[in-house]
């Protein structure tokens, strides 16, 4: 029987390690995973911000973006999944070459031995090339970036950030993604991150909340009412966060295999879960539903299922998005207001209540209710079992623990000294006399070009845009007022429309002899 042409060998642009589908998919989860960031959190950002905030917010989302691309190919990915130059950080090298990127993908690089010679963990090759591995973690590091810098919205100074975003993802992001998912001492340990609990969402939040704390806060009159711009363009970027998510949980087991499936699932499960929790809260406590906090529960319950996505089964899946619909709900709404820190630290959109609460609340919970059969079909460590499932599970829930104290330790430590260093050369926080205005003093533009807030119409500054009429026409006259102008141009064409209406009634008369 022969083979169909679409599955045949076709050397060297198909080597026989290549799985079309396992390749496919991975390409379509990183394109999932990077709209989360590139258009979704964007817009989030660019909407759910005071109007004068808009366009400072959006482009700190997309500068970080565009920036961790380029310095990820040229060093930051394989000191994330290189060769190990510490237990906790890899060797940074281009990743650029053809050789390495037309290559088998290899996670990690690098065989791990015990001293007595035999292997520690084996390691995972993927049936597709490195780039496709290249790039989808890619999208990963750049949405922590973007996660990250939710909480110092309305206030850094842009040129601080342009110079944190590469000194971050070199000295702290990198240090997690190998330490739990590169081959680092926390992933031969068996550390469970199934997509980035740790990795994304603790990091980014404490990462967050530490730069807020050295930044400062916003302006008084914006802490105290800082009203979204646009809701329905908040949920339209929400709404691509969430199926971009499937990309993301769905992606994590680099293939497109049955724990791709569960992970989707549960993801999904535990986001709407999440999602009604906090709403129903918000009800019964406030008296009416808040579309923001619909958009908080949702992000609570992604995030709370993205370290155990893979390898929980799904009634634990509605678990954690009870929980994560909850009690994120309470250290946002009730602890925040009673903790003299928590209020003194400026978190712009609560990343430390969405994703480093929400992070480590997943990771516990994964290591109590992480499944031994999902567990055998994805992770590197066997025999890994959450405590509820007895034998060694409570070993691994103080694995979890440890492993959320280092990324917590880490991250305060790094973020600060990062910080300090940039603040000897560029100050942390924008000036007060461009916080009051907003965009258009940090980049001399606004996101919305109407005509209203109060002025009135001045051909000057708005008849360049009417459609309806000649430029020149509607330009203003030197010799007199604009608008004068304006309607002088009017007047004439009035006339003209008339003078060839009445000379076309005539010619037809003519014509029809009804003269």
């Amino acid at each position: 029987m022969s083979i169909p042409l679409a599955y045949q060998e076709h050397l060297p642009s198909s080597p026989e390690w290549l799985n079309k589908g396992d390749n496919a998919w991975q390409m379509i989860a990183s394109t999932l995973v990077a709209l989360q960031s590139m258009p979704g959190l964007v817009i989030l950002y660019g909407s759910i911000v005071k109007k004068k905030w808009a366009v400072n917010s959006a482009f700190m989302a997309l500068y970080a973006f565009a920036a961790v691309l380029i310095l990820w190919v040229l060093l930051c990915f394989r000191m994330a999944f290189g060769d190990q130059l510490f237990p906790f950080w890899g060797k940074g090298a281009i990743a650029l070459s053809q050789d390495y990127l037309i290559g088998r993908a290899q996670v990690p690089e690098s065989t791990h031995y015990y001293s007595n010679g035999t292997i520690e963990s084996e390691k995972n090759e993927p049936l597709y090339p490195m780039a496709s591995l290249v790039y989808f973690q890619f999208t990963f590091a750049a949405i922590t970036m973007i996660l990250l810098a939710g909480s110092v919205l309305a206030r850094m100074n842009i040129k601080a950030w342009m110079a944190f975003v590469p000194l971050w993802l070199i000295f702290s992001y990198t240090v997690g993604a190998f330490s739990l998912w590169g081959g680092g001492f926390l992933y031969q340990w068996g550390v469970i991150d199934y997509s980035g609990g740790y990795v994304i969402h603790l990091s980014s939040g404490i990462a967050g909340f530490t730069a807020a704390y050295w930044v400062g806060p916003r302006l008084k009159s914006d802490r105290e009412r800082f009203p979204p711009n646009n809701v329905l363009l908040m949920l339209a970027g929400a709404g691509l966060l969430w199926m971009g998510w499937s990309g993301f949980n769905g992606g994590a087991p680099y293939a497109a295999n049955i724990d791709a499936s569960i992970a989707i699932l549960n993801t999904n499960i535990c986001a709407a879960t999440s999602l009604l929790v906090w709403t129903s809260l918000d009800v019964i406590f406030f008296g009416k539903p808040s579309v923001i906090g619909a958009v908080q529960g949702m992000m609570t319950g992604l995030v709370c299922i993205t370290p155990g996505a893979g390898v929980v089964q799904s009634w634990a899946a509605i678990v954690m998005g009870m929980l994560s619909g909850s009690i994120p709900w309470f250290s946002m709404m009730i602890l925040h207001k009673k903790s003299t820190l928590l209020q003194k630290v400026d978190d712009t959109l609560g990343v430390f209540h969405t994703h480093a609460v929400a992070g480590l609340l997943g990771g516990l919970l994964t290591g109590l209710m992480a499944e031994p059969v999902l567990c055998r079909l994805v992770l590197p460590v066997k025999n890994t079992r959450g405590a509820f499932y007895g034998e060694n599970g409570g070993v691994q829930f103080l694995k979890q623990v440890v492993a959320a104290l280092f990324v917590i330790g880490w991250n305060i430590v790094s973020t600060t000294i990062i910080l300090l260093f940039i603040k000897l050369f560029i100050p942390l926080r924008m000036p007060d006399h461009e916080l009051a205005i907003g965009d258009d003093a940090v980049h001399g533009e606004e996101a919305y070009a109407l005509w209203g807030d109060g002025e009135k119409f001045d051909p000057t500054k708005h008849g360049w845009n009417m459609s309806s009429y000649n430029l020149e026409e509607a330009a203003p006259s030197p010799y007199g007022n604009g608008a004068t102008t304006a309607r002088g141009a009017l007047n004439i064409s009035y006339f003209s429309i008339h003078v060839t209406l009445t000379s076309l009634i005539f010619t037809i008369q003519q014509i029809t002899g009804t003269a």
